[in-house]
């Protein structure tokens, strides 16, 4: 029961951020270019601040729920599932670290195009990898709903 719930909050937590990242991608990010040279460092802190409340504890329930799932996981679900999506959170905590966060940190400065460009084009990296746990999520419940709907 435990592993199910484990697996039940790691896919909730990874599509809200699925959705939050597309959002980001599509619409957020690029409209930096619009807000303006004179109110944009006032603006990219905003945007940092308040975007850590929202995207920061779900960021850490998806690690959490992926390490536990490594060792807690539903007898219906292979190794490999938790592994690769362990290994899809590592690359976006990596990549946040690495590549976002400077480029945030050249905004907080004041806009600039190439920095921008930068945030914009890798962030896709994130894209990809949320996107991508959340396809593999959605392939370890299909067992899971099966298995309960033949009891019902």
């Amino acid at each position: 029961m435990m592993s199910t719930l484990i697996l039940l909050t790691q896919l909730a937590s990874t599509w809200f951020l699925v959705g939050l990242i597309w959002t980001i991608q599509v619409v957020h990010y690029p409209l930096f270019a619009a807000v303006g040279l004179d109110r944009f460092v006032d603006y990219e802190a905003a945007h940092a601040r308040l975007i850590t409340l929202v995207v920061g504890p779900v960021m850490l329930i998806e690690a959490a729920t992926a390490v536990l799932l490594i060792t807690n996981r539903p007898p219906a679900i292979p190794a490999w599932i938790a592994w690769t999506g362990l290994a899809l959170v590592a690359v976006i905590w990596i990549s946040t670290a690495a590549i976002q966060v400077p480029a945030h940190g050249r905004l907080a400065e004041g806009f600039e195009a190439a920095a921008h460009a930068r945030l914009v084009g890798s962030n896709w990296i994130r894209t990809i990898a949320w996107t991508a746990r959340g396809l593999l999520l959605a392939v370890a419940i299909w067992p899971l709903l099966q298995s309960a709907s033949t009891r019902v």
